[in-house]
């Protein structure tokens, strides 16, 4: 019997999380066309316009996943209560675990699910929208902001400024500068190209060396080619263009530790990082707070009561994740408190709404009653 209820709940529950996200993501697309049709022109454009939608639909399925999973749960419940089946459970002595239990497992899997939908799948979909947006519609956005090359870069007491080239082929049109610990320039190297020797050590040819001992003391000399320890290899400068979300895990964790090396900011993609598993695990406890919701005593509009809070609840955890990841950039808030905040929230939430309804928080033990 139990195994039968359990199941019994646990295909409702999946059949409205699948109807909920595909109805959210079916508005999302039609709402971006509608926003957007004005800028899609040019010969064969319909077929670009579907490719760029399809891969948006992709993404619109991680983004709105955990969302769809919390607004199934209360649903779920609401709906069972409507037709009476939560005092059937009830009536055949089985706890509020026969209506959690089915949500945990479903939501477990799904929220694994959808952490390696957005490492496979997510982040290539990612890449392509960009690329379609910008080659062949002409949209640029901040693309510029992510995708131009770094050239600058610092390391210790020495600023490169590499104006072309990469880590592989080689830099050209190279500048060095060797600052003191008051930052006041020593040396400065110029170079029509930087190759990369071994370890630390660097290859400069058609080099102008200037070396400042003082504001009136100035040297300087040319050299053909010269070697150079330069105190950072070429893995420091295998820096990566694109949108940290675009990454794959192995891939954030390289561009933290080589964008560190040389003094680039890492903030956004160690918010990436943790994001990867911090906002579809919150799912989890977004969906067992749904299900605490729909089972609060006295409780009336059943499905649309259940809409309403699941929306509520949604739009108030994209709000403070926006803070919390604005926080971040400002450096006001380091990156592991602001993608975890959100999840933990909501677990204290699911966490004090079963505990007063088991009696644990001075009210009456009775977990549901039912009209």
């Amino acid at each position: 019997m139990r195994l039968t209820l359990f199941g019994y709940v646990l295909r409702t529950y999946v059949r409205f999380a699948l109807g909920i996200l595909g109805g959210l993501v079916l508005v999302f697309v039609v709402v971006d066309f509608v926003d957007r049709a004005k800028t899609y022109t040019g010969p064969g454009w319909v077929t670009d316009a579907a490719k760029l939608y399809g891969y948006k639909a992709l993404m619109a399925v991680q983004q709105l996943g955990p969302a769809a999973l919390l607004l199934a749960a209360g649903t779920t419940v609401s709906a069972l209560r409507k037709q009476g089946e939560v005092t059937a459970i009830r009536a055949l002595t089985f706890g509020p675990t026969a209506l959690y239990a089915p949500v945990l497992a479903f939501g477990l899997l799904a929220c694994t699910g959808f952490v390696v939908f957005d490492e496979v799948v997510a982040t290539h979909a990612g890449r392509r929208v960009d690329e379609i947006t910008t080659q062949r519609f002409n949209r640029w956005g901040d693309w510029r902001f992510y995708y131009t090359p770094k050239q600058w870069f610092r390391r210790g007491d020495h600023i490169f400024f590499l104006r072309a080239g990469s880590a592989q082929e080689g830099f050209a049109d190279v500048s060095i500068f060797t600052l003191s610990r008051e930052f006041k320039l020593q040396r400065r190297l110029d170079a029509a190209r930087m190759e990369w020797l071994d370890g630390t050590r660097w290859r400069l040819t058609g080099v102008v060396e200037r070396a400042f001992a003082g504001e009136n003391h100035t040297s300087v000399k040319s050299l053909e080619s010269a070697e150079y320890e330069l105190g950072i290899a070429a893995s420091a400068f295998r820096i990566r263009p694109g949108r940290p979300e675009q990454m794959r895990v192995r891939e954030l964790r390289e561009q933290i530790v080589a964008r560190r090396d040389v003094g680039l900011a890492t903030k956004q993609f160690e918010l990436a990082l943790h994001n990867r598993f911090a906002y579809p695990f919150a799912a989890l406890p977004a969906a067992l707070l749904g299900v605490g919701l729909a089972l609060r005593t006295n409780r009336r509009g059943h499905l649309t009561a259940a809409i309403v809070e699941g929306l509520l609840v949604a739009v108030a955890m994209w709000g403070l994740m926006m803070v919390c990841r604005t926080l971040v950039l400002t450096e006001r808030l380091s990156p592991p408190v602001a993608a975890w905040t959100p999840p933990v929230l909501l677990v204290l939430a699911a966490v004090a709404l079963w505990m007063r309804r088991e009696g644990f928080l001075h009210v009456p033990r009775r977990w549901l009653a039912v009209r």
